[in-house]
């Protein structure tokens, strides 16, 4: 206190005459209303990304995220969003995504992510807030498209996009143009979808969905699609391998009736399209039908959606006997995609209407255990399975 007293002392003494004599005045006294004025504040130094990245180093480049549900990988953009994809690509090599989460979820929406934050489980209350505020909106016109990966941002901030980035599930029309699409999907949207899936509250997924790592690729040049390039010779080659709930069926193919469908069934076999779904139609003495997209217990990944498509009939002079495979279509015969049906007894009326592409050469009894299955109509009472469908070349 004494100390105290003696500095406001000081302060507070009257200037000494020797001041006065060396003409020192006191300082002018404010005019009468005014008000003493605070010191500008300084702008805050600009924390905006500064991409170092030539436009070369970003062409042609893939991000591979190995998530706890699986991998997604993304073909990113750089001719829409060049400063975006820098700052991904930059952000990753630095590992700033690894051990992230998935900290938001809306069920077939989309999955949101990346917040640098979502490490650390103790920062859950704050999950959504990090890694913000660092790009500028790049305007582009990429649709928000199913697959499509934008920068997330805050209300009604255009320029408050970072590390934080989100993955349409399905096509999210009503919000084109307002984030900035720096990315597709290019495999693993199934992933995707799953983890948009997962038990949450509020949004807020109920266990940690890690990303465990991001890693940056070169894009490999597109190649031929499967069975796309093999001769008739080749493709009569090939046998594929049903197998059912109720044992497994083998398939030879006919190239030289229906190369096209021939080469339908095999590609959408390679990639897994017919794993997860049912024979959903029994009729006996008649078909077993399988392969209908609707019965697939997983949704579509990119490739395997980009695969399905309408086929042009190929009627040829295969006979509808026991056990000949061929394509399903309605009124339309250029209907056809996915669908498959097996024969079950002679059926000239199938003769020239729907392309036989293939016969069981193995498993007709499991077949024939299909066709003695309980129905309600044409529709068997218990699920029968068509787990998975293997394709192998014989010599």
């Amino acid at each position: 206190m004494i100390a105290l007293l003696i500095v406001l002392a000081v302060l507070g003494s009257p200037r000494s005459a020797a001041a006065q004599a060396r003409g020192q005045a006191p300082p002018p006294r404010p005019a009468q209303g005014a008000r003493p004025q605070p010191a500008r504040p300084q702008p805050p130094a600009d924390t905006y990304f500064v991409n170092t990245l030539a436009p070369a180093d970003m062409q042609n480049k893939q991000a591979v995220l190995e998530t706890s549900m699986g991998t997604i990988v993304l073909d990113l953009l750089p001719d829409a969003a060049p400063n975006h994809v820098a700052h991904f690509i930059t952000r990753a090599r630095e590992g700033a995504y690894d051990g992230t989460i998935f900290h938001r979820v809306i069920l077939n929406g989309i999955i949101q992510g990346g917040d640098p934050l979502s490490k650390d489980p103790a920062q859950s209350a704050r999950y959504g807030t990090g890694g913000m505020r660092e790009l500028r909106f790049e305007r582009n016109g990429e649709p928000m498209t199913r697959g499509a990966v934008a920068a997330v941002l805050a209300p009604n901030m255009p320029d408050s996009g970072g590390s934080q980035f989100f993955i349409c599930i399905f096509d999210q029309p009503a919000i084109t143009g307002q984030y900035t699409v720096f990315g597709r999907v290019a495999e693993g949207l199934n992933v995707a979808q799953k983890i948009s899936q997962a038990p949450a509250e509020n949004t807020v997924p109920n266990e940690r969905v890690v990303i465990r790592t991001v890693t940056i690729r070169d894009k490999a040049a597109p190649g031929p699609e499967p069975f796309s390039t093999e001769t008739a010779d080749e493709l009569s080659r090939y046998r594929a391998v049903l197998e059912t709930s109720l044992g497994n069926i083998t398939f030879q193919f006919f190239p030289d009736k229906a190369p096209n469908h021939v080469r339908n069934f095999l590609r959408l076999a390679s990639v897994g399209f017919y794993d997860g779904t049912a024979f959903h139609r029994v009729v006996k003495g008649f078909v077993i039908q399988g392969g209908f997209l609707p019965t697939r217990g997983e949704p579509l990944d990119i490739t395997q959606d980009r695969y399905v498509r309408k086929m042009a009939p190929e009627f040829n002079d295969t006979a509808h006997d026991k056990g000949t495979v061929s394509l399903a279509h309605g009124d339309d015969p250029a209907s056809g995609d996915t669908s498959f049906f097996i024969v079950l007894a002679r059926t000239p009326v199938l003769d020239g209407k729907y392309s036989a592409f293939g016969r069981v050469v193995d498993g007709m009894d499991v077949v024939e255990k299909i066709e003695q299955v309980p129905v309600t109509g044409e529709t068997p009472a218990n699920r029968i399975e068509l787990r998975k469908v293997t394709v192998s070349r014989v010599p």
